[in-house]
């Protein structure tokens, strides 16, 4: 089931930056397909594994295993829960950001412009506002914006007029509508490429997964114990931006640490590997999806 799924990018890697203690808590962010927890869960003997994931999907992929916790919550409410489980500090923290494959394989949920489906885009279906709402109810700067912000898109002007352009003529509906106007304003040689950034800037504002981020990054100051770690694998430059700035400074905003009157810095975590950590060319081979992904490792100090 798990392979069919999703097939976990950097397994050995992030899991072994954990450095996992047999009878320690660990929080796996994005259960997803299961792969990190379940190889988390192999090297735990009376631990305990909290996962997070608000999909329904996945909730049925899970493993039956008394140490394991599965919340059907967004992952920015992690203070939120540990404090319901009575858990105050936990030993580690891993978080694989990226949209798992059976999402994209899945062509109801809206989230791949290879299949014609309601623009969608939730994370879950508890979310109210979709991809659609937003291409039909933004304005042009606001449009631009998050093309700009979250695609990194330089066609953003152009592609925000041909949107409002086309919905005073008919409201979009489905991926093919946003896919046929998109096509039209990108560069013809990277078309998958200028489509693949035009979804992912919509499917990050649907989700709001750049304030959800800052937002864990924060808490996971105060909930991971002395000498555990913090694993994040990050998938574009915006969120290893964040990443990086928070294990830096302490900030996600600021790319160093602020010093006090005598020039001395005080920040939460020390980085682990100074390098980022990227995938094996015979990873990127068995598995395409892992060829963007970066791992980040930082230890509470």
């Amino acid at each position: 089931m798990e392979q069919e799924y999703h097939i976990p990018v950097l397994l050995n890697e992030s899991v072994d930056g954990l450095s996992i203690k047999p009878d320690g808590i660990y929080i796996d962010l994005t259960f997803g397909g299961g792969g990190h927890s379940r190889e988390i869960l192999s090297r735990l003997d009376s631990g305990k594994l909290i996962v997070f994931d608000q999909d329904g999907d996945a909730y049925k992929n899970r493993p039956d295993d008394e140490r394991l916790i599965f919340v059907r919550h967004n992952f920015r409410y992690l203070s939120h829960f540990l404090r319901y489980l009575n858990i105050e500090k936990v030993d580690g923290i891993l978080g694989d950001l990226g949209v798992s494959s059976h999402h994209f394989n899945e062509a109801e949920r809206g989230f791949s412009f290879r299949f014609d489906a309601k623009l969608d885009m939730r994370m879950s279906q508890n979310l109210i506002r979709t991809a659609a709402d937003i291409v039909n109810e933004y304005s042009e700067l606001e449009l631009k914006r998050l093309f700009w912000q979250y695609g990194e898109i330089k066609q953003n002007g152009k592609l925000s007029g041909a949107i409002i352009s086309q919905r005073q003529q008919r409201k979009f509906k489905t991926t093919t509508d946003l896919k046929l106007v998109a096509e039209q304003c990108g560069p013809k040689k990277e078309q998958s490429k200028f489509l693949a950034q035009v979804f992912q800037a919509l499917r990050i504002e649907v989700n709001q997964e750049m304030d959800v981020l800052k937002s864990v990054l924060t808490q996971s100051t105060d909930v991971i114990a002395e000498g555990g770690r913090l694993v994040v694998i990050s998938y574009h430059s915006l969120e290893d931006r964040l990443v990086k700035n928070f294990i830096r400074s302490g900030d996600c905003n600021k790319s160093q640490a602020k010093q006090d009157i005598y020039g001395q810095t005080s920040v939460p975590f020390k980085a682990v590997n100074r390098k980022i950590i990227v995938p094996s060319d015979e990873e990127i081979a068995k598995n395409g999806r892992a060829r963007s992904a970066k791992l980040r490792i930082a230890e509470r100090v």
